[in-house]
């Protein structure tokens, strides 16, 4: 068979793939998809689907951005790559500049990783070495519960999904969980921190702003972070702001660390930062934390690296994308969908299957009213619902979110509402 021939991709593929978040046994063969653009995939057979999550929250200014793809094309002419480590170039200087002027206001430095999780797992070192390198073991991590970080070992033992960390739970670092903060909660949560801060040595406080993704779209108060964050600050631990889904204008704002009167010291990045063009994620840090690793001694520096750190291509698409996230078309679909989802949040509030129904900038998120499995057969049926009307949502457990690209149409939109509508009054 010819390599290049698009069709029958879903039976090639199950000659040698192994694909993420999936068991192999039961799972249906996976969807050959051969061409995106804006908000919509097609599929093999030509049939169209709304991206309704832009494709784990990435592609946020929609697939195939002529702006993207022509930045990334001129920069390949160029330089296409060259090592991170002795040399540096215009794109991640330009990037830098730009990015800590976009940034929370402490934001200094920025290091270069591969992906979220490595932007993560890479906080977790700079904040244990941050205290060693001061004579101090600091061996445990401050984590929310049902937070989710990533999949290398660091950014695993923050989070606390046990359907990713199950086999895992006897390798991981030493991890101590609160619950998220409500306006019901502050004060049970704020002495529950003390005590933790009281009785161990604290490194790091490792925390999603405002909106948990993995766990459900689940919010919490900004009030009540910011108070944790201040009890934080005065131990010197670290605060590690995980903004990997919520950065780059989800929750309203550019960074929803920016609904805090606390900032973090480090920050993580990835996802829309690329806008889904190319693999790059960021862990920025105050000159503070920067700091702490200048010395005579060599092994007081963060040795601490990806081959791939800071590809030219891949900062050519992030200061790409930062053009499009401050662009009047960009600012103007952001407020609508912003306006859409608040009013669909009115419409099914009060519906009896309906337990949750919630917005925040351009995440919109209901729990459905029954018990299921995150990755069961009930949730599965939900997910083929949603397919079968050419929408791509993910629902998370018995939880339907939508996420969309922020050049989703009007008529894209209404569709995807049109479809949670109907699975509400079929169920």
């Amino acid at each position: 068979m010819d390599a290049t021939d698009t069709k029958n991709l879903s039976l090639r593929d199950q000659g040698h793939l192994w694909h993420t978040l999936t068991q192999h046994q039961t799972a249906a063969p996976a969807l050959g998809i051969v061409k995106a653009k804006g908000a919509l995939l097609w599929d093999e057979d030509g049939k169209e689907y709304i991206d309704g999550i832009a494709s784990w929250y990435t592609c946020m200014y929609g697939h195939g951005n002529e702006h993207l793809v022509q930045a990334i094309s001129e920069q390949m002419k160029t330089l296409d790559f060259v090592l991170f480590s002795g040399f540096t170039h215009a794109p991640a200087v330009n990037l830098a500049e730009r990015l800590v002027g976009l940034l929370p206001q402490n934001q200094e430095k920025l290091f270069f990783n591969d992906n979220g999780s490595t932007a993560v797992e890479a906080a977790i070192k700079m904040a244990l070495q941050y205290h060693h390198n001061n004579g101090e073991k600091r061996d445990t991590l401050i984590a929310f519960e049902n937070g989710f970080h990533g999949d290398t070992f660091g950014a695993m033992s923050a989070s606390g999904l046990s359907s990713y960390n199950g086999p895992f739970e006897d390798f991981l670092l030493k991890v101590i969980r609160i619950p998220t903060p409500t306006e019901e909660n502050m004060e049970e949560v704020s002495a529950q921190l003390r005590s933790v801060i009281a009785h161990n040595a604290c490194a790091a406080f490792v925390y999603e702003p405002l909106v948990q993704g993995a766990a459900g779209m689940k919010f919490h108060s900004a009030p009540g972070l910011n108070a944790l964050l201040g009890l934080c600050k005065e131990a010197d631990i670290l605060c590690i702001a995980d903004e990997i889904m919520t950065g780059f204008g989800k929750t309203g704002k550019h960074f929803a660390s920016e609904n805090m009167a606390h900032l973090p010291d480090i920050i993580c990045l990835s996802k829309a930062l690329t806008a889904g063009m190319f693999p790059l994620s960021i862990t920025s840090c105050t000159q503070a934390v920067y700091n702490r690793f200048l010395s005579t001694e060599v092994a007081k520096g963060f040795f601490h690296a990806h081959t791939y750190s800071a590809h030219p291509m891949g900062c050519a698409a992030a200061l790409a994308g930062l053009d499009l996230l401050e662009s009047a078309p960009i600012l103007e679909r952001r407020a609508y969908l912003e306006k859409a989802h608040r009013a669909f949040v009115a419409k099914v509030q009060g519906h009896p299957k309906v337990t949750n129904a919630r917005s925040m900038g351009v995440i919109m998120a209901l729990d459905l009213n029954m018990s299921m499995a995150r990755y069961g057969s009930l949730r599965d049926r939900l997910y083929r619902f949603f397919m079968e009307r050419g929408i791509v949502l993910r629902p998370l457990g018995n939880t339907v979110y939508v996420l969309p690209p922020y050049v989703i149409t009007n008529a894209q939109l209404e569709k995807i509402y049109d479809a949670i509508w109907e699975l509400l009054h079929t169920l």
